[in-house]
């Protein structure tokens, strides 16, 4: 196997979208003299308008064919989306959590995986169920309540829907250095909001997978919402600067570039299976929608939002 090369958190410019940023944009663990209006930097391979851009440490080289199965994915799984809220309207679904606007960065995850790899979800990780082979009628079913989870979860290296905020990430670290001293050839793929952030699991996690270099990427969906609490309430630093206080890479990354999130998802896990230990992905990205089907966002969102 050749070296995999170190991971770092250069990134190609700030892409703001939505109508927040951090409160904080200079990067407090450096050392030297801070600039407040500095923005983090963000890993992209497209520019807002679409045009692609390359990167020094993030590079991908996909065919014609590639970038139109990606197109279909994300039209898809948007679609289904659509189609769920829709039948949650008309009675047919207790209650459906949308990824409305998080496509991009499920879909640019769920595609960097492997065969041995294993994916651990919240309850919107819709796109990367159907990368890793789940029937969106099981989704479905799930959300309808008349059943549990129709996959199953060692066949298809996909973890069943977690409810309990950041308790996924405990299972992935736990699942991650099973492997580990099993010998496998994989890694965890453990997926949260950042509304988790806050959690006391996901900081545990950040422990456990760091002093045990468990081979676990933390993959942070940032959609600036944790329900109705913006993130400018929840974190005075970026986000993925935390993983710094743990002792491992943070990286950010344009959620809505799907080529961007690909490449950044994949060198991490290859650092991960290489035996370097875990990583913090934050996919800066923003939720369209609602929370969920039972949340009313014009209460705490303004219309032109």
């Amino acid at each position: 196997m050749s070296e995999v090369p170190e991971l770092t958190d250069q990134g190609f410019e700030p892409n703001p979208f939505g109508p927040h940023h951090d409160p904080i944009g200079s990067d407090p663990i450096d050392a030297g003299e801070q600039n407040p209006t500095e923005q983090p930097v963000l890993v992209q391979l497209l520019t807002p308008e679409g045009e692609r851009v390359e990167h020094p440490d993030y590079s991908i080289d996909l065919s014609a064919e590639e970038l139109q199965a990606l197109y279909r994915d994300l039209a898809l799984v948007r679609r289904v989306d659509v189609e769920a809220t829709a039948l949650q309207r008309q009675g047919e679904l207790g209650i459906w959590a949308s990824l409305l606007g998080q496509e991009a960065a499920q879909i640019g995850a769920g595609r960097a995986l492997q065969p041995d790899d294993m994916a651990f979800p919240t309850y919107r990780e819709h796109g990367v169920a159907w990368c890793r082979g789940i029937d969106p009628m099981s989704i479905i079913g799930l959300f309808r309540g008349v059943d549990s989870g129709a996959w199953d979860p060692i066949e298809t290296k996909f973890n069943l829907y977690t409810i309990v905020i950041g308790a996924q990430t405990l299972h992935a670290v736990g699942y991650a250095m099973g492997m580990q001293r099993d010998g496998g050839q994989g890694a965890c793929l453990a997926f949260f909001g950042d509304g988790a952030t806050s959690q006391g699991d996901v900081n545990e996690a950040f422990i456990f997978a760091a002093v045990f270099d468990a081979p676990v990427v933390f993959f942070c969906q940032n959609n600036q919402y944790a329900i109705s609490e913006p993130i400018e309430k929840q974190t005075r630093i970026p986000l993925y600067r935390r993983a710094s206080g743990f002792g491992f890479p943070g990286i950010r990354v344009d959620g809505n570039d799907v080529l961007a999130v690909l490449a950044v998802t994949r060198r991490a896990m290859e650092a991960a299976r290489s035996g370097q230990g875990p990583t913090l992905i934050e996919a800066y990205t923003y939720r369209m929608g609602a929370h969920t089907t039972s949340d009313d966002p014009s209460r705490y969102r303004l219309a032109s939002e």
